[in-house]
């Protein structure tokens, strides 16, 4: 029996649900729905119901999250397979490429289940169901497999999938008739009576040798570079980063739009049982369980007399009181609030690029900045100062550096710290501190099996995060 290698896409940067998606830290990320990510939701999802013959999942994510990924999985228990550094986003059908020629020199006979890392699938066991269901015409038929959403309202948001026929009360495969593109309202409303259009789910199925025979007979000209990038991959702390220069000639776009619009042995799998790509805050609202008057709420949030509203508290410390509001949706987070009418729900990427354009860091930025041994994020900011929270993981270490521009004050707050300046090594506790010279070699590292935290007061001419000298560092970072 051919296995099954579940490939996650996550290199998204998406800008709809600005602000708790930004381009640091994408939705993928962040618990929108529920207590874990949607990216920890999707790979726990696509590891599979036990005795089936699911592989661990290979992902596809960048360069500014090849640490994130697998900090996120591990703190779900679960042990990631390979992880394909793309060294820029060039579009879905380059990584799914790259992924099947991966696939193709380690199982030939691989069957291939390709998803986004943002998608909610609340009925897991549903979904396999539907999976096995693709796997029939993958290997019977030899057919590339996509999964099309029972739409359940005229969706103008989505991509349509037209069926060569109804779909089969069994759930078994339909042929494919064509792709329909987002469409006006009122031809949603006639496609969704007509009972033949599904929403595109863009979740696909097929053998990696399939997969390939399409992409030499649709798109031969990705072949060359997708390929030249895989072999000269260089491998980088268990991960495998994709040869950057190859990767420039490789051309952006989309599955759809390189190969499975041309193909002709396509066939849709019906699925019903709840989907979503959560890709607007009205999204997130009906996910995200409103009471009877339609009021959806996270965090510290106080809602009077309201109807049909999302309210979201992004910080413990902020309390959101909503009074008497009506299809609005409100984003609270310590450096921004999104306030918007329900109805321009797909419209926030405007306000996205707006702020960039006025240059402001709010536009694809967190106040907390992400990083391989914990994260920080800035309290105060002067002209001539600033005051950081720095959190270090068990048994994490920055890296041996310089500034030319700065001193460091340290305040341990939390644990304990390791502390390198120059040729001392000494250990800083919990209320101590301890003050790092302008240009001095030093280091931080947390020895122990529980968080450090610390209070970082910076002072100096030039404050900006270039403004380091790195001699050592074990996340290979220059």
């Amino acid at each position: 029996m051919s296995k099954v290698y579940p490939v996650i896409l996550c290199g998204g940067s998406g800008t709809r649900l600005w602000p708790l998606s930004r381009k640091s830290y994408p939705k993928q990320f962040v618990p929108l729905i529920g207590e874990t990510t949607l990216l920890q939701q999707c790979a726990s999802r696509l590891y599979g119901p036990k005795n089936a013959p699911y592989e661990k999942p290979l992902i596809l994510t960048n360069e500014a999250f090849r640490f994130i990924v697998p900090k996120q999985l591990a703190a779900v228990g679960l042990d990631p397979g390979p992880i394909l550094i793309e060294p820029d986003g060039r579009n879905t059908a380059p990584a799914v490429l790259a992924a099947a020629l991966y696939l193709a020199a380690e199982d030939p006979n691989a069957v291939m289940l390709v998803a986004a890392s943002d998608h909610v699938v609340p009925d897991p066991d549903a979904f396999h169901v539907a999976v096995n269901k693709g796997v029939q015409a993958v290997t019977g038929r030899s057919d590339l497999v996509t999964f099309g959403i029972t739409p359940d309202r005229p969706e103008t948001g989505y991509g349509y999938l037209k069926l060569s026929h109804a779909p089969d009360p069994s759930g078994a495969a339909v042929p494919l008739d064509r792709f329909v593109e987002k469409p006006d309202l009122e031809t949603a409303k006639s496609m969704v009576s007509d009972g033949s259009f599904l929403w595109n789910s863009g979740i696909f199925l097929f053998a990696v040798g399939d997969i390939l025979a399409a992409f030499e007979q649709h798109a031969p000209d990705l072949l060359a570079p997708v390929q030249h990038a895989l072999d000269q991959a260089k491998t980088d702390l268990g991960f495998l980063r994709l040869d950057p220069v190859a990767w420039d000639d490789v051309e952006d776009i989309s599955l759809d739009y390189a190969v499975m619009e041309k193909a002709g042995n396509l066939s849709v799998v019906p699925y019903g049982a709840g989907w979503s790509d959560v890709g607007s805050w009205s999204a997130v609202q009906e996910l995200g369980a409103p009471d009877e008057n339609g009021v959806a709420v996270k965090g510290e949030v106080t809602a009077i007399d309201c109807h049909n509203v999302l309210i979201r508290s992004e910080s413990p410390a902020q309390e959101v009181v909503a009074l008497g509001l009506e299809n609005v949706i409100t984003v609270a987070m310590p450096d921004a609030v999104l306030v918007a009418d329900m109805n321009r729900a797909q419209d926030v990427k405007k306000a996205v690029e707006a702020l960039k354009s006025k240059g402001a860091k709010q536009a694809e930025s967190l106040p907390v900045d992400h990083r391989p041994w914990g994260w920080f994020e800035s309290l105060v900011i002067g002209d001539r100062f600033q005051v950081k929270r720095i959190h270090v993981h068990p048994g994490a270490a920055l890296s041996l550096q310089s500034h030319h521009h700065r001193s460091e004050h340290w305040i341990v707050v939390e644990g304990t710290a390791e502390v390198t300046i120059g040729d001392e090594v000494k250990l800083v506790s919990e209320n101590q501190s301890v003050y790092i010279p302008l240009g001095a070699k030093h280091r931080m590292k947390n020895p122990g099996k529980v968080p450090m935290v610390l209070i970082e007061v910076q002072t100096g001419t030039y404050l900006g995060e270039d403004d380091i000298i790195r001699y050592e560092d074990v996340y290979a970072r220059r």
